[in-house]
């Protein structure tokens, strides 16, 4: 099941990836409604993360192209933020976290100029939305994983963006950094932002978000989340590995989605 939106904020059309010649992602056709909270779910290797660095440009595309606000990326780059996953990213680089948080106005300002007062009041303001404003001097490498979660999340909000992509935010937090996440994602999504995330539990998936695209290297499924979420698509999504998932398929042929246990 594939839903296309009108007005679409993200227009995916015919997108294929390779590394080293093997396709990662195949023809991929999708549209994303914008002032959601999107979820991009499949299993390990299915193309997720390959799925948004590919709409943001960086990586090549073998055929098909990615529109976003009906425009090529390069032209709304600046309106656009990206949260990598917290593994790819070297924590034991010399910067403060006020620094780190700073660097997120650094597209609009361009390498060479000093940030204004402006720029150090908002990459401050970000930091006391995620809760992280009294670890500003801290150094990054001296944070735990869900500190640091919070830390790239401030970066990510100084840049004010209209559009987010997130690989994986919630990987490897505590429940209470978890929970502060997806209340400020949806307060984001309140403010009128677009938030694509990479998101790998099915319980919680339900809960987060709006809409879903399922994904295994192909395209099965792109709709609203309790449209797409069923046991047919989920079992197209992850095949024969479902049978790890019995109880969460038991949940969703009872239409029952709890939320996470604490």
């Amino acid at each position: 099941m594939i839903i296309q939106v009108e007005n679409p904020v993200v227009e995916v059309h015919d997108l294929t990836v390779s590394y080293d010649r093997k396709p990662v992602l195949w023809g991929i056709d999708l549209t994303l409604p914008a002032g959601s909270l999107v979820g991009v779910i499949g299993p390990n290797g299915a193309g997720k993360s390959t799925l948004i660095k590919a709409m943001m440009d960086l990586l090549p595309a073998g055929s098909g192209y990615v529109r976003i606000f009906d425009k090529p990326i390069a032209e709304v780059r600046n309106r656009i933020s990206y949260v990598p996953q917290r593994e790819s990213v070297d924590w034991d680089f010399p910067a403060s976290v006020f620094d780190v948080v700073l660097m997120g106005s650094y597209g609009k300002l361009g390498l060479f100029k000093r940030p204004r007062q402006a720029d150090k009041d908002a990459a401050m303001d970000a930091l006391q939305k995620v809760g992280m404003q009294s670890f500003a001097n801290r150094q990054i490498s001296q944070l735990s994983g869900g500190q640091q979660q919070r830390v790239f999340l401030a970066r990510a909000l100084a840049q004010n963006a209209d559009i987010y992509f997130m690989d994986e935010p919630f990987a490897g937090v505590d429940i209470a950094t978890e929970t502060a996440i997806i209340e400020l994602l949806r307060t984001m999504r309140e403010q009128g932002k677009t938030v694509i995330v990479v998101h790998h539990d099915l319980q919680s998936a339900t809960e987060y978000f709006d809409w879903v695209v399922l994904l295994n290297m192909r395209l099965v499924a792109s709709g609203p989340a309790d449209q797409v979420l069923t046991q047919q698509l989920l079992e197209q999504t992850y095949g024969g590995k479902l049978t790890v998932l019995t109880k969460v398929g038991e949940l969703l042929r009872k239409q029952e989605f709890p939320a996470r246990e604490s």
